[in-house]
């Protein structure tokens, strides 16, 4: 039986003191684990607000930014590298945001065991790895079976919102986008969408503009 293919490399790489700390004191009221099984996001929250589920959020910069923008909503951000959890975990203090709730663990995992069905608003997946050696494109998140597995956890209407900044790799997510069943491209066929308000530029972001790389956002919605 062969092991299925990761689309990341666990890195090492340990937390700073604040980012211990941080983790320390808010992962028990703001951390979620597999263990926790099939989650109620009313519960969970406790409020009835959209859901919007962010797989490899890293340093969690974009996701904090995001979530304090918009606190009617409320966010899961799925991240393996314990840092980056720790970091956001941090500036969620800094920040007063509470209405984040984390997973450090593999998407693929969270998305069958924690996440029922037809329960979230939006999943976004920003800078994903691009895997751009050949050899390793198989690696790459967005592919047929992951984005059929995702399609089963949005609401009709809900939007699956991609960003890359390598254009082979937004070639290939436009390509398998528009031949997947149920979705529809928000903007024209085979064409992307300008960055929604809601999706923080970020630093790296801006350099990339400065030295005149593009960014490719594609936003799809889940049909009836």
């Amino acid at each position: 039986m062969h092991k299925p293919i990761k689309s990341y490399v666990l890195r090492t790489g340990r937390m700073t003191e604040s980012q211990q700390a941080a983790y320390d004191k808010y992962w028990p009221s703001k951390g979620l684990t597999v263990a926790d099984g099939m989650l109620d996001w009313p519960v969970v929250f406790g409020n009835n607000g959209p859901v919007v589920l962010e797989i490899g959020f890293g340093m969690g910069a974009s996701l904090a930014a995001m979530a304090a923008a918009a606190p009617q909503n409320n966010y899961i951000g799925v991240e393996v590298h314990s840092p980056g959890v720790g970091r956001i975990l941090h500036l969620m203090e800094e920040q007063g945001v509470e209405n984040i709730r984390l997973f450090c663990h593999d998407a693929v995992e969270v998305l069958a065991q924690c996440v029922p069905d037809a329960s979230l608003d939006r999943v976004q997946i920003y800078f994903p790895d691009p895997w751009h050696k050949k050899r390793h494109n198989k690696r790459r998140l967005i592919k047929p079976s992951f984005v059929q597995q995702l399609r089963r956890k949005l609401k009709v209407g809900g939007v699956m919102h991609m960003a890359t900044d390598w254009e082979h790799y937004a070639e290939q997510m436009m390509e398998v986008m528009s031949a997947a069943e149920g979705f529809a491209n928000q903007a024209q066929p085979f064409c992307y969408s300008e960055r929604p308000d809601y999706r923080p530029l970020t630093k790296f972001e801006q350099r990339g503009q400065r030295l005149g790389h593009g960014v490719w956002d594609l936003l799809f919605e889940k049909q009836p």
